[in-house]
């Protein structure tokens, strides 16, 4: 876990953006919305460049914006009381990202790699939504999706082996970046956010890594990420 005063300073840009044309549109809330209404869409948003190491939100900002994430992935992480900060998830392209009950964001999202977001103000996003209901109906569905993975997050910190824990990782970025068996999944986090992640230790998460490869489950393991071997042993080593 890493202390407050090492966070990367937030960085800010907003150049145009067009709906119409945008790759992650079919995984994103927006993906609800026909072409008409994509255009008055794309009339309140703009895009935003994220530097790597760069924050998208900061935990106790003004929650004034939502984004979609376009390209790059983002860890999530909330301070603690001493200073420390624990990694709560990783967000990659489609997913939404600033959505608050209060005054100001809980989180902090920081880019992992260089990436993009669409940016709306949180004002303007509330009026699409009461504008055009299919968008709220999206949004709903993708929160009832992130209170699921929370539960299981209980579940696997609570109750899984470092081994389960590692490959139930695994197989849910496989499926969120729809990668088969002999495809790479990225993994551009670092093996010490994976850890925190999970709740191990970084050695732990090395070692497991060097045992699932030699039991066979993935091909390779290197900076660049990892390629599952076979899907159905990853899913009986996590426990599914």
């Amino acid at each position: 876990m890493i202390r407050s005063e090492d966070r990367p300073v937030c960085h800010r840009s907003s150049p145009g953006h067009h709906c119409e044309g945008c790759s992650v549109r079919p995984l994103a809330v927006c993906g609800a919305l026909g072409p008409g209404e994509l255009e008055r869409l794309s009339r309140v948003s703009s895009s935003q460049r994220i530097a790597a190491g760069s924050c998208l939100i900061e935990e106790g900002e003004p929650a004034e914006c939502v984004f979609t994430v376009l390209e790059g992935i983002l860890k999530l992480y909330k301070l603690m009381p001493d200073g420390r900060r624990q990694v709560t998830g990783f967000l990659i392209p489609g997913d939404f990202v600033g959505l608050a009950f209060g005054e100001s964001y809980i989180y902090t999202a920081e880019a992992v790699v260089e990436g993009a977001a669409c940016r709306f103000t949180r004002n303007q996003f509330h009026r699409m939504m009461e504008e055009f209901p299919a968008l709220e109906g999206r949004l709903l569905s993708k929160v009832s999706t992130e209170l699921a993975a929370a539960q299981e997050q209980m579940l696997l910190l609570g109750r899984k082996t470092a081994r389960e824990r590692l490959a139930t990782f695994l197989l849910g970025l496989a499926r969120r970046m729809n990668r088969s068996a002999g495809e790479q999944v990225r993994l551009p986090m670092g093996r010490a956010d994976i850890a925190d992640f999970l709740g191990l230790t970084v050695e732990t998460v090395s070692r497991t890594f060097t045992a699932m490869r030699k039991a066979g489950y993935l091909s390779t393991v290197d900076k660049h990420g990892v390629v599952i071997t076979d899907l159905d042993r990853l899913r009986e080593a996590a426990g599914d």
